[in-house]
């Protein structure tokens, strides 16, 4: 049931659930880029290949996860299993090297071999993060939230990436640049693994409401054409978040890889670390303001300020520089997230909660991790940057071109939030005839 103040057990729930996963993500979303691109291939398409693999797996898990969470109607079961279950997968990939998987398959190419490892242990890996985080602890925070304190909700949870991001940088970041990744693998998966255990007894308890509807027409329930009519400013808000997520995926799987190989800043994570830090506090600050002038009238500006950012972002070249662009875009990247996350909050239906997390996931995850990172990959393997490795072979360099692409796709997200807007007033207009 919801109610209109979030009891301190349920904060501590939501900022513990929300950080550890995050923490896992963080690392799926960046440091097994670097752990691909530093011990397997310097060939971006593998990396590519593994985003789209990832986000492909996580959408399908999160419609028929997210469904059944509806059906059973006990999401803390899923949230504490799939925690456990997630952290033992991330442990795994300490163990994957091209040696290791070459002595399996002597006669295969050793590197082919590894870097397709490494993209199942993902989609592994991805199905029990999912099914935790993406199915049943984001439908777990739309039961518990409403639309009066969301805003907030949303702005806090939207620092936690970038929380995450600093903490693995500022204290484990050394871990994988001595090449110390089965033991840097081991600690975080075990972490998430104690979270899913702690979360059985964290969590307050449930009062189960099972359906007893049928799971397969649940699982079509938000392709159908009625559905989506009856429902059209979600999926307009849908939309404006894919392309939001793209611009994203444009450049985000290639940022580390930009800054140590571009810039040539070795000290990229006290550049990461200032940016996260600064542009969290940016986030938490503006998230009662977010509640107040009204999630999707603050969409706009939030846009203008990340575009800026990406802007910055390809013209900049210095340590302190890369550090003032990098907060403008990643402070309005935040500020962008929490609306949009908060406005498609608003927007689901309350008793079909579940059921809509499949969908929210083809426009935040599918859709992005397949075209974003591709379309990055396509402007870095066509620029001029490269370099010899070791073994005298021309390797690929991202390059400030992936901050361009991104800004194009970010501009798209003006017509889905400008037809949004038209279709609140429109609504609003209606009801004051009626």
């Amino acid at each position: 049931m919801k109610q209109k103040g979030i009891s301190l057990r349920m904060w501590a729930s939501f900022l513990i659930l929300g950080l550890v996963g995050q923490l896992a993500w963080a690392i799926e979303n960046m440091y097994f880029n670097v752990f691909l691109y530093n011990t397997i291939s310097k060939d971006t398409s593998y990396i590519a290949a593994m985003v789209a693999a990832s986000g492909i797996v996580a959408t399908v898990t999160t419609l028929f996860m997210g469904a059944l969470s509806d059906r059973i109607g006990r999401r803390k079961a899923f949230i504490s299993i799939g925690y456990i279950l997630w952290g033992l997968a991330t442990a795994a990939f300490g163990f994957l090297s091209v040696d290791s998987i070459g002595s399996l398959f002597p006669a295969a190419n050793a590197v082919m071999m590894a870097a397709l490892a490494v993209v199942v242990m993902d989609c592994i890996m991805t199905f029990f993060g999912s099914t935790a985080n993406d199915a049943a602890f984001n439908a777990y925070i739309t039961c518990n939230t409403t639309k009066e304190n969301r805003g907030r909700v949303e702005s806090v949870l939207a620092t936690l990436p970038l929380i995450a991001m600093l903490l693995i940088f500022g204290l484990f970041d050394g871990m994988t640049k001595n090449g110390q990744w089965r033991e840097f693998f081991l600690i975080f998966g075990a972490m998430v693994t104690l979270t899913g255990i702690v979360t059985a007894f964290l969590l307050p308890k449930e009062t189960p409401v099972p359906k007893k509807d049928n799971y397969w027409k649940n699982i079509v329930y938000g392709f159908r054409p009625k559905v989506i009519k009856e429902n059209k400013p979600l999926y307009i808000a849908l939309a404006a978040f894919g392309l939001f997520c793209i611009a994203v995926q444009v450049f985000l799987p290639y940022l580390i890889i930009y800054i140590q190989e571009y810039l040539k800043i070795e000290s990229y994570a006290i550049v990461l670390g200032i940016v996260l830090i600064v542009a969290s506090i940016i986030s938490v600050v503006f998230g009662r303001i977010i509640d107040k002038a009204g999630k999707l009238k603050f969409t706009l500006p939030a846009l203008g300020v990340m575009f800026v950012g990406l802007i910055g972002m390809f013209l900049v070249r210095s340590f302190v520089t890369v550090i003032i662009a990098g907060i403008v875009m990643m402070g309005g990247n935040m500020l962008v997230s929490a609306a949009l996350s908060g406005t498609i909050r608003d927007y689901t239906p309350s008793d079909k909660v579940g059921l809509f997390q499949g969908i929210r996931m083809i426009f935040q995850v599918l859709l992005p991790m397949i075209i974003g990172p591709y379309i990055g990959s396509f402007i870095i393997k066509n620029s001029t940057t490269t370099y010899i490795d070791e073994y005298n072979a021309v390797k690929q360099v991202p390059t400030p071109g992936i901050f361009l692409g991104a800004a194009a796709i970010l501009l798209l997200c003006l017509i889905p939030i400008i037809i949004l807007k038209r279709t609140e007033k429109e609504k609003q207009y209606a009801n004051r005839l009626g």
